[in-house]
């Protein structure tokens, strides 16, 4: 039985643009720029140098921390700089530029196809780490470290994060749909190296064709395919193990705590390529979409593509974009310049113009409680703002658990005062990691 939902929002999706239109493979570009750091955690560290001639697949720089994630050529050419660079959520970041040659060759030893039923679990999780596969839905959290818990937090379930609850965005929605066998062959190899008999996979009722697909392609594997009511910000976490699971996480603890590990289903694709196929993670498939883009497109696209060519690719603008995002509209990272790469990480490409964008003047908070009914983590985002505003960091931190906010803007997008909430939150969390770091 489904947890009931009583927290989140319900927008406008504007999906009908792109939830119909198949995958398109772009036309590879001149140059990729490949940041070394595309990952929560630490940069890796270059093991290729300019005037190197790479292959397409072949690792370029490697993670020497204890949380990071190999990162790989994404087309075969030649190393032309190693420099800082334009990045989509860091401003700037040391990149590996590589030119194109035309051959798309392969580094060999990779592309074999692999009984992967027949591999261990530590088999399989060391080439998962090897692929250089992080969580695909946005966090970017490395996986192979997310897959070997504690031994004092014993997992008993598995969530595939499949509700992708952002507005606008339907990569994975057109991944089920294109993708389903090799999504299947992820999560069951994700199931065998967690050791898990719960395996579910969340997806949001406003999806029928993913949901029917998917349950025909889980038949006979114990996989449990779930729709969950259309809500945002149901992609998050601790809303689809509260709702899938009946568990809520505790504050300031991660899903593990409650005997869960969640997963992207552009994750588990990617596994499936990784494991069986022998195929590193360089590419994502990606949403390109907003009233400023021509031809709203869904886009397989090679980490180090520029937003420019990606656009390009859906035919320009149709107007000069107000504001362009990776991500989506609630949750999505504003970008200063076009020739940002496509990373790891990049869910989405949103051209945006002011009747998408929420751009009246904010006013004072009038208390009328419309963020707090909103709030799926149950706090006090006008006290938060208040707070914020003030720049009163402890009374936030202790008071009114600012670290525990997820910054989903369920709370904007209800505030009739048209307050700039999350950018309070991120401004308060901001000043508390400096006063921490003290």
């Amino acid at each position: 039985m489904l947890s009931k939902v009583k927290w989140g929002v319900h927008p406008d999706t504007r999906k009908t643009a792109t939830e119909g239109k198949p995958i398109e493979s772009n036309a590879l570009p001149e140059r990729v720029v490949i940041p070394v750091r595309q990952h929560l955690g630490a940069p890796c560290e270059p093991v290729v140098k300019k005037g190197d001639v790479v292959k397409k697949g072949q690792r370029i720089a490697a993670a020497n921390a204890p949380l990071a994630s190999h990162i790989h050529a994404s087309l075969s050419g030649t190393v032309i700089e190693v420099a800082d660079k334009p990045h989509p959520g860091l401003g700037q970041c040391p990149a590996i530029v590589i030119e194109n040659d035309g051959q798309d060759a392969w580094e060999e030893g990779l592309l074999s196809e692999r009984s992967w039923e027949k591999l261990s679990k530590e088999e399989l999780l060391e080439l998962i780490k090897n692929a250089g596969i992080v969580g695909l839905g946005g966090a970017t959290f490395p996986v192979h470290i997310k897959l070997l818990p504690p031994k004092d937090s014993p997992i008993d379930t598995l969530i595939i994060n499949a509700a992708e609850c952002e507005p606008f965005l339907t990569a994975d929605h057109r991944t089920m749909l294109e993708h389903s066998e090799l999504v299947v062959t992820g999560v069951l190899i994700i199931q065998k190296v967690l050791s898990v008999k719960n395996v579910y996979i969340g997806i949001e009722d406003n999806k029928p064709d993913a949901v029917k697909v998917m349950q025909e392609a889980c038949q006979g594997t114990g996989v449990q395919v779930r729709p969950i009511p259309t809500r945002y910000p149901h992609g998050a976490e601790k809303m689809i193990i509260k709702t899938l699971a009946q568990r809520e996480v505790p504050s300031g603890k991660l899903p593990m705590s409650v005997g869960v590990v969640v997963q992207n289903v552009g994750t588990a694709m990617a596994i499936g390529n990784a494991v069986k196929y022998g195929i590193p993670l360089i590419e994502r498939i990606v949403t390109v979409s907003g009233g400023a883009v021509k031809e709203p497109k869904n886009l397989r696209l090679r980490i180090g593509t520029s937003f420019q060519d990606a656009i390009a690719q859906c035919g320009g603008f149709s107007f000069q974009p107000d504001k362009i995002l990776m991500g989506g509209p609630f949750m999505g990272v504003a970008q200063y310049t076009l020739e940002v790469p496509v990373i790891k990480g990049t869910n989405g490409i949103l051209l945006l113009g002011k009747k998408e964008l929420n751009s009246d003047l904010e006013s004072a908070c009038i208390r009328c409680g419309r963020c707090i009914e909103a709030c799926p983590m149950g706090l006090n985002p006008s006290m938060l703002s208040i707070l914020g505003e003030r720049g009163m960091i402890d009374e936030a931190k202790n008071d009114y658990q600012l670290l525990d906010c997820m910054e989903c803007g369920c709370c904007s997008f209800v505030c009739p005062a048209k307050r700039k909430i999350v950018q309070y939150v991120r401004y308060s969390k901001k000043l508390a990691a400096e006063k921490g770091g003290k």
